[in-house]
């Protein structure tokens, strides 16, 4: 089941359905794109033809936020739970511990994959983390990065370029990578480097992570403020929808 939150497509999966889709996609030969949607990629989408068009084409889209979690309920096509980019990443990492699944880190400042991968190591006994790159790269030296990732031959590309970057790389490139599944982390790699700490587990409760994330990072606050342009577009929606519920 899919819900439509202003026109974007989201799965109404679970945290473990997730993880086991993504884990029957590596058993396939061909190429697969899971997208984390937060309400900002949504409203993002909404803006960018091309971005919309690579979320409509994805094989997995989870909801990433407690804005896309309110609003899916709010138009009454309520999804069952949020599933975080950065736990869902690292289920999947978990699970390529047990399955021996080749992993590959890619995006980031440089040296923060190396440190994340470091980190991730050391937590998940047995991974096998086959290459990391950082996300600077310039044009010129893009085709040097996409050889590496092919001859790594990784199951998992785990891609930390931000939005939309990291989408369009991906719809861009992963065919012709040849890896099974491609997922967009966002910032995830500095939590796991250790570089940014996530907002304490009460707080993610309440679903205040992205209030933390604006306290610690006041530079956010030109992202922050599409989230009431957000809220609005929700509740437009539902009034021109009947507002019933």
């Amino acid at each position: 089941m899919k819900s439509n939150v202003l026109g974007v497509k989201i799965d109404g999966v679970t945290m473990q359905e997730a993880v086991h889709r993504i884990a029957g996609m590596i058993g396939q030969s061909k190429p697969h794109l899971v997208v984390t949607a937060n309400s900002e990629m949504v409203m993002m989408a909404n803006r960018d033809p091309l971005l919309y068009e690579i979320i409509e084409r994805a094989d997995l889209v989870v909801p990433d936020s407690i804005g896309v979690i309110w609003a899916s309920k709010a138009l009454r096509q309520p999804l069952p739970e949020r599933v975080p980019g950065i736990e869902l990443m690292q289920a999947l990492l978990e699970q390529s511990a047990v399955h021996q699944w080749r992993v590959f880190l890619l995006g980031a400042e440089p040296g923060i994959a190396e440190q994340a991968a470091e980190a991730i190591t050391a937590e998940y006994k047995g991974i096998n983390i086959v290459g990391t790159h950082h996300g600077f790269f310039a044009q010129s030296e893009l085709q040097a990065v996409l050889e590496k990732i092919k001859a790594a031959k990784p199951h998992l590309l785990f891609i930390a370029l931000g939005v939309p970057k990291q989408e369009k790389f991906a719809a861009a490139h992963l065919a012709n990578l040849g890896v099974p599944v491609a997922l967009g982390v966002g910032g995830s790699f500095q939590v796991l480097a250790g570089v940014v700490r996530r907002a304490p587990l009460w707080m993610r409760k309440m679903g205040l992570e992205w209030l933390y994330r604006l306290l610690r990072q006041p530079a956010r606050i030109s992202r922050a403020v599409v989230l009431p342009q957000f809220v609005l577009w929700v509740l437009l929606e539902r009034f021109l929808s009947g507002g019933r519920g």
